[in-house]
Order: structure tokens, then C-alpha cells, then sequence
């Protein structure tokens, strides 16, 4: 039994990646849709702003539960179609990931490389790792010549540029007729869905601004740091594997590069400290000394929803009413099987993807 009727009139409340995701599939079946947020279009309060944004199955697994990693997998096929309907350009890359570390960090590798070969054997539908040592290194990643010795290629996995993504969204909800009401906070108490005059169905996908309604959602810090860097030809995802501060680099288009480690259990949004910055640039320059000519466009904090077993979750514990959350850090590897998950719900009160995926789905 689907959940909605034909031309239903929805509310969506929260504009970042989820928000807007949802808002442009509900839009292309023909409902009335009322987007609110409480900041701009630009994203400034969304987790989906400050990302590398990377799809990255494999490489996580070494640290979350194969359900996500079934859910990156999806994307990295959902992606390509998603923005296929977009207007405007959104870079998106799936050159696989690379993997370096230095020779005294050789035991923390091994340790990595063992939890995702061990993850492998629970998903074989991963993709195997490719080793890379001298020559094929080099030839895998020219930037890295002469700076390492070894790494360990991911093949398959991408990234996209988040903030196109974003603006590309805007520009097609705006095409489709969507009400886009920006600088709006609204409660899901603010609405009566059914009723005369109202909305017949609301959807909740604020992240950190639904903790009046999931008193166990809390913030898990990160901090980022993008570089314009011309010296830097990196070719895709990288990251270092390293005891105190383990980076990913993610190259974006025209050479500028998101930085970022830091996961921090706070909802602090206050500026990055200059002991995480230094960190983060210290390690980037290991990689690559030609960061240290690069001009630093931004550093930027945000905090992530995350719930108690860092899992995305949907309730329907109110008649008419959707609530998405929990996204936690997989924000932009997640988000398509979680679009995929709430359509089959809509449609059929049912989804056999958020079993498939793992995804809790509360009900009274």
C-alpha cells in the first residue's frame, strides 16, 4: 500500500544532501513540494558542505559494518543516474583509491590491509586489492614518483564534488517548480499533515536540527581543510595511513584538493584548532611537498548526525510523517540506497533494500 496519493502536497523539512535528494524524486512523480531549511541554499549548515565526499565501499569497511558497505556499493552504480538528471555539471570521478603509507607505519598497514581483506571474504562482491610496488606504483599514480615506495590500489571507488552537487540540485528542484523556502527552521509540531490546508505527508531529513525528535542523535565532529594546490596532479582519492593522523586527500577539478582526518565525538562547531590544521598540512606534505606552495581556500569544521551504532535509521512512529537520519559520516556513500530505501517505503510500506542494507526502519 503506497504511502502517498497521486499530486500528495509534501513537506521536506532540512535542504542539505538527503533533503534535496528526496525533494527531486518526489518532485519528478508530480507531488507539490515545500522544502524548508533553516540556512541557505549554499548548504552552510548541512554536514554535505564540509566533505570530501568520497564513495569509498572498500576503504571504509575496514572500519563499519558491511550493511554500509553494501549501501556504497549501490552508490557507486546510483551516482552516474543521479546526476545523469542534472543540469548542471557535477564532477564525478570513480578512478578507484590509493593507499600509501610510510616505511615505519608498515605494521599499522599490514592491520588495515587484514580488516579489508577480511571484509572481502564477508562481501566477495568487493572488488580485490591491487598491490603497487616501484614501477607500478608510478605508473598508477605519476605524482608519487620517487615519494613512495609501495601503496595499494582500490580500484572502482570515486568521489564527486559535493558543492556542485549541491548548487546543481537547487538549480533542478527550482526547474521542476519546487518551493524552496530557505532560512525557514520548522518542527515536524509545526505541521498537521492531513489535515485541511496542510500537507498530506511530512518528511524529517535535518540531521543535527531533529535532536528534539531523536534524543539519542549526537554530533561526531570533522574538520577539513581545501587547498588550491597547481604542483599536485594527484589522479584520485588518496589516503595515509598513519598512527596519530591518518589523512585523505581528495582531488577535485582545476587542482584543489579536500584535506580532512579528524573525527571528533562533539557537537563543537567552532573553528578547526591549530594543532588539527597543522596536522592535516604536515601529513599532506609528506605526501606531496607541492601542498606547501598552495594557497588554502578554506578550513572548515562541521558535525555529523550520528546515532548510537553510528547507522543510518528511518521511523515512521507518526501518521504521515518520515524521519531520515543518522547519516554519520557516510553521508554522500549512503545517500542513494537511503533515497532507494525511502522510495520503496513510500511506494509500498515496505523495502526489501533496507533490509538488504541493514536499515533499521522503526514503526509504533
Amino acid at each position: 500500500m503506497s504511502l502517498l496519493q497521486a499530486s500528495s502536497k509534501i513537506a521536506i523539512l532540512g535542504g542539505g544532501l538527503m533533503g534535496r535528494l528526496l525533494a527531486l524524486a518526489l518532485a519528478q512523480r508530480g507531488h507539490p513540494i515545500d522544502l524548508y531549511d533553516a540556512h541557505g541554499p549554499q548548504g552552510d549548515g548541512a554536514a554535505a558542505r564540509v566533505a570530501a565526499a568520497m564513495l569509498a565501499p572498500l576503504a571504509e569497511s575496514a572500519i563499519t559494518e558491511p550493511g554500509v558497505v553494501r549501501m556504497g556499493q549501490h552508490a557507486l552504480k546510483r551516482w552516474p543516474e543521479l546526476i545523469g538528471q542534472l543540469s548542471q555539471h557535477v564532477f564525478l570521478q570513480q578512478n578507484g583509491t590509493l593507499i600509501l603509507w610510510h616505511r615505519q607505519d608498515q605494521a599499522d598497514a599490514a592491520r588495515f590491509f587484514g580488516l579489508l581483506e577480511k571484509n572481502r571474504r564477508i562481501n566477495p562482491s568487493l572488488p580485490a586489492m591491487e598491490e603497487k610496488i616501484g614501477a607500478e606504483l608510478q605508473a598508477c599514480e605519476p605524482a608519487m614518483q620517487g615519494r613512495f615506495s609501495q601503496g595499494v590500489y582500490l580500484p572502482g571507488e570515486g568521489q564527486l564534488d559535493n558543492r556542485q552537487l549541491l548548487a546543481a540540485l537547487v538549480d533542478k528542484l527550482q526547474s521542476l517548480g519546487v518551493a524552496l523556502h530557505w532560512e525557514s527552521p520548522r518542527e515536524i509540531s509545526d505541521f498537521q499533515p492531513g489535515e485541511a490546508g496542510q500537507p498530506d505527508f511530512v518528511f524529517d531529513c535535518r540531521g543535527l536540527g531533529a535532536r528534539t525528535q531523536w534524543k539519542d542523535l549526537r554530533g561526531i565532529r570533522g574538520e577539513v581543510v581545501r587547498i588550491h594546490a597547481p604542483e599536485v596532479t594527484l589522479q584520485r582519492p588518496t589516503r595515509l595511513i598513519h598512527p596519530r593522523y591518518p589523512i585523505y586527500i581528495a582531488p577535485k577539478e582545476d587542482h584543489l584538493f579536500v584535506i580532512g582526518a579528524t573525527e571528533i565525538e562533539s557537537d563543537d562547531m567552532s573553528p578547526a584548532s591549530v594543532r588539527s590544521t597543522l596536522e592535516l598540512l604536515s601529513a599532506a606534505y609528506t605526501v606531496h611537498p607541492g601542498f606547501a606552495e598552495g594557497r588554502i581556500v578554506e578550513i572548515a569544521t562541521q558535525c555529523r548526525p550520528t546515532l548510537p551504532d553510528n547507522l543510518p535509521a528511518v521511523r515512521l512512529l507518526a501518521p504521515r510523517v518520515m524521519e531520515v537520519n543518522g547519516l554519520y559520516r557516510h553521508g554522500f556513500m549512503i545517500s542513494p540506497a537511503m533515497l532507494d530505501v525511502v522510495l520503496e517505503l513510500v511506494d509500498h510500506n515496505d523495502s526489501p533494500l533496507a533490509r538488504e542494507f541493514d536499515v533499521a526502519v522503526h514503526r509504533p
